[in-house]
């Protein structure tokens, strides 16, 4: 197979997370990193992205790596009417409605996306359709956590008076212990999770402003269990730089009158670089859509498992199967 030409918009954690899984997977070219920064001031093959079109004909897939609140859904339009894309797009709510945007436009000008890579929307996505399928006289349940969301806490910066931020993800231990009890629970997601939020003052706002919008932004903590903590500048940078993250799906079905439990459980060290890793598998089933004109827009349940690896058949039947 030839070279897949990419290109990376953003280089934040997880620009930088795509960059090096790049570099473990050799049947990708690097074209460059697409920024709003100034590009001179990154160590690496840079380029403003107000002149990304310059590289149209050079790049196969373009692997967009903004926030997930406003980046994405401000940009998903014009990328996917010029390029073929992969996002790791983590608004479960709208996912849908994300699809049906970029499913238009992508078919009508015969691009391909690929929406909601990374391991919740994405593995963790998959596993579950996997057990429903699996094990369809049963239940569902997915906890996340302890780790640090990166799409929330990309939402907490965008509010008005956050200098910083960062929320960490919690499961409800008392949730969990109740089902592996075997015990009746109302389980949603709401009340499976607590989110806590640390955050660094500007101090153009009072803490209480700043604590409402948060409490009521919907999608992501409206009708959860969130705390706020304001700490300073020193405590965060000494405490609230690490990236870790990880949960498990669980299925609790039966087999007559058995029981049978299925369950995947993800231990990150760092959340963007294994996000990163599986939009860049991604890109490579973006390629190969493109490759069978199978235009539109895609997500990980519409990718054959073979279309993610660089084995041959023949190669995953004898070292896999």
């Amino acid at each position: 197979m030839s070279k897949i030409n990419v290109g990376i918009v953003g280089y934040g954690n997880l620009g930088q997370g795509v960059e090096t899984s790049l570099s473990y997977n050799d049947d990708f070219n690097l074209v460059g990193v697409f920024t709003r920064r100034d590009p001179k001031s990154l160590n690496t093959k840079a380029y403003h992205v107000d002149d990304i079109l310059d590289f149209k004909e050079n790049i196969d897939v373009l692997i967009l790596c903004g926030g997930s609140k406003n980046d994405i859904p401000e940009t998903r339009e014009f990328y996917s009417t010029h390029f073929s894309t992969v996002d790791c797009y983590d608004n479960h709510k709208d996912l849908l409605n994300h699809y049906k945007i970029l499913d238009s436009i992508t078919k009508e000008n015969e691009n391909v996306s690929i929406i909601g890579t990374g391991w919740d929307p994405g593995v963790f996505s998959v596993q579950k359709l996997y057990s429903e399928s699996f094990l369809p006289n049963g239940e569902s349940y997915t906890f996340y956590g302890p780790g640090l969301s990166q799409g929330h806490s990309d939402a907490v910066r965008q509010v008005n008076g956050v200098k910083y931020g960062a929320q960490y993800t919690l499961p409800n231990d008392h949730l969990v212990k109740e089902i592996e009890d075997g015990k009746e629970v109302n389980y949603t997601k709401e009340a499976a999770h607590i989110r806590d939020v640390y955050i660094v003052s500007d101090n153009t706002r009072t803490d209480e402003d700043i604590k409402e919008e948060i409490f009521n932004m919907p999608d992501y903590f409206k009708g959860y269990e969130t705390n706020v903590y304001f700490i300073s500048e020193d405590e965060f940078k000494e405490n609230h730089q690490n990236l870790n993250h990880g949960g498990y799906v669980l299925r609790r079905g039966f087999t007559n009158n058995n029981q049978a439990t299925y369950k995947i459980e993800l231990n990150l060290d760092s959340n963007p670089e294994f996000t990163a890793s599986v939009a860049v598998a991604s890109a490579r089933a973006a390629y190969r859509f493109l490759k069978d004109k199978n235009f539109g827009a895609k997500s990980l349940f519409d990718v054959p498992p073979s279309y993610l690896s660089r084995r041959t058949t023949e190669e995953m039947i004898q070292s896999l199967l």
